[in-house]
């Protein structure tokens, strides 16, 4: 398995736009192939910053979800409505019984 992890943190006057494209990308890219798992979440200590989490079955999947149009078109869109720079970070993972 794969997992994504990312940020971004809105400008002030962006939050709300943010939060709006950032919802539209989860819920398009849960209906991908390979998507286990794709989350967006408001950080509790700075409700300004979006942190992402995201869960692929294979490196393929993760990778065709990359090359999806609507996928760039939203982390450049984002990335101008940000602070700083997004953060992004990619782990490969087994399951564990606990």
């Amino acid at each position: 398995m794969i997992i994504v992890t990312g940020s971004i943190t809105a400008q002030d006057e962006h939050v709300e736009e943010v939060e709006r494209r950032s919802l539209e990308h989860v819920r398009r890219s849960r209906g991908e192939p390979g998507c286990l798992l794709h989350s967006v979440h408001r950080d509790v200590e700075d409700p300004h910053r979006f942190v992402f989490v995201e869960h692929w079955v294979d490196v393929d999947a993760l990778r065709t979800h990359f090359a999806v149009p609507s996928s760039g078109e939203f982390v450049g869109a984002a990335a101008a409505l940000a602070s700083e720079p997004p953060v992004i970070s990619v782990f490969t993972a087994e399951p564990m019984d606990v």
